[in-house]
C-alpha cells in the first residue's frame, strides 16, 4: 500500500490507512473514547468507520466533546 495525503483536523498528513478506522488507529485515537468523525463535511456513523474507505484529498474532522462548566 502507498502513502497518500489527506487533511486531518486541518493538518495535511500522509497516511497508508485504507479506512477511517485504520486512520484513527494509526493516529493513536482510542476507539472507545467519545468522539465523532466527518469526511468532507459529511458525518460518518461509528458503525461505518471500519469500512469507510479513504481517498487522497479527503478532509477528515475528528470532534471530541468538551466537558465541564
Amino acid at each position: 500500500m502507498s502513502n497518500f495525503e489527506i487533511s486531518l483536523n486541518g493538518e495535511r498528513i500522509a497516511t497508508e490507512a485504507a479506512t477511517l478506522q485504520g486512520l484513527l488507529l494509526e493516529r493513536g485515537y482510542d476507539l472507545k473514547s467519545a468522539f465523532a468523525c466527518a469526511i468532507n463535511s459529511g458525518f460518518v456513523p461509528r458503525p461505518q468507520w471500519p469500512e469507510r474507505s479513504l481517498q487522497g484529498g479527503d478532509k477528515i474532522d475528528v470532534v471530541t466533546p468538551i466537558t465541564g462548566g
